[in-house]
């Protein structure tokens, strides 16, 4: 069997690292840019991720800083197998006490490719039974599982008989920014949104509004962006922070040095939604990040939301459809009518799934871009307001 990378401890001290970002289908493209900007050498499109090569302090940043990122990996084995004994086997062969210490507990995320391995959940349970039985066999000990917190996270990754075991550097899915009350789960992903906000070019400015901000996610993700502020700022927990070559010193002078670049700037951002409820999570979330001087939201329908400049973007999600009892198409007529009304000389993005309700905006795109929203295959149309871009009404 072949082994094309089989890294060791000093590899990861030391060494220009091989690294794999993951993000959203769709965000590739905006995600190299960020890799690039950032420093990462070598770098390459992946479908739903970009690899690219960088040393410790570039392993740190990104995870601090990519605002695309869902997860950053470091292959460390790789192999083949094409039977669960092969697997065992294989991954007993590796030494894993080079980055697994038996005191500490660890988990295994796995996403499985191959007619060889058709159940995910047994593939990664045999890859558990080799590492434990490797760590029983050398210190009659072995590390626990933790599957909701563990210090060691791995993630196997198989495409036919070809698997990529990666360390997680993140440790959390880095669309989880902290800005978010315990439980709460926004309707678009935070990476989703900062990633709108990239595709339709928008900058700090340029006046935004979101109109439908529900809960605030793409406006809150503008003001992270607008002001400079890493998207990790508050968070204290990674994956990396448990390896056992972690430079603390190193990092506390990537997050010190992350936030002297933090801006104080007035910021042309406004939000509204009908939803009192919503409106004050989003309030209640940018409290939590010390922002709530940069923007204004509030309770508002769409329809009456007046700008407080001549131009300027909009970016919005409104909702699918996908709820029992929604008049979508009216709503969408409704949202153009608003948008002919209120916000002439403005630019409208707008993120949906429901290809027949679009057409009720009687807006003519002049750009569309194909994403996924979760499960969904939805589209993100820019619409020009002004004279001339209009539909004739049906």
């Amino acid at each position: 069997m072949t082994k094309d990378i089989k890294l060791t401890l000093r590899t990861l001290k030391i060494n220009s690292l091989k690294i794999v970002v993951k993000t959203l289908h769709g965000l590739e493209e905006v995600l190299m840019k960020e890799v690039e900007l950032l420093g990462g050498q070598n770098i390459k499109k992946r479908k739903r991720a970009v690899e690219c090569e960088g040393k410790l302090p570039f392993l740190y940043e990104a995870n601090l800083n990519l605002r695309t990122a869902l997860r950053i990996l470091v292959p460390v084995y790789e192999f083949t197998a094409r039977n669960e004994t092969e697997l065992y086997d294989q991954v007993k062969s590796f030494d894993w006490s080079q980055f697994l210490d038996v005191r500490q507990t660890f988990a295994i995320d796995n996403t499985i490719f191959s007619e060889y391995f058709t159940h995910s959940k047994y593939t990664a349970l045999k890859m558990k039974d080799a590492i434990a039985d490797q760590f029983r066999e050398k210190f009659d000990l072995r590390p626990s599982i933790d599957v909701e917190k563990p210090d060691i996270l791995f993630n196997l990754h198989a495409y036919q008989d070809k698997f990529t075991i990666s360390l997680d550097s993140s440790g959390r899915l880095l669309n989880q920014r902290g800005y978010r009350e315990p439980g709460h789960q926004a309707p678009l992903n935070e990476v989703m949104a900062a990633g709108l906000l990239q595709l339709a070019g928008w900058n700090k400015n340029i006046p935004l509004v979101d109109p439908m901000c529900g809960t605030g996610t793409i406006i809150i993700e503008a003001v992270l962006m607008g002001l400079n502020i890493p998207p990790q700022i508050n968070q204290k927990e990674f994956g990396f922070k448990n390896w056992n070559n972690f430079q603390p010193m190193m990092w506390n002078r990537i997050r010190a040095e992350a936030q002297g670049k933090i801006r104080s700037a007035p910021l042309m951002i406004s939000g509204g939604d009908i939803d009192g409820h919503a409106v004050a999570l989003a309030k209640g979330a940018l409290k939590k990040l010390r922002m709530g001087r940069d923007v204004q939201i509030r309770q508002v329908a769409f329809e009456d939301f007046i700008p407080k400049f001549q131009t300027g973007m909009i970016i919005t999600n409104p909702p699918y459809g996908e709820r029992i009892g929604e008049d979508v198409d009216n709503l969408y007529k409704k949202l153009g009518d608003s948008f002919k009304n209120n916000f002439s000389g403005f630019d409208a993005w707008i993120l949906s799934s429901n290809v027949q309700a679009l057409k009720q905006l009687h807006l003519k795109p002049s750009e569309k871009m194909a994403l996924f929203n979760g499960a969904l295959q939805v589209q993100f149309c820019k619409y020009n307001l002004q004279e001339g871009a209009y539909l004739e009404e049906e």
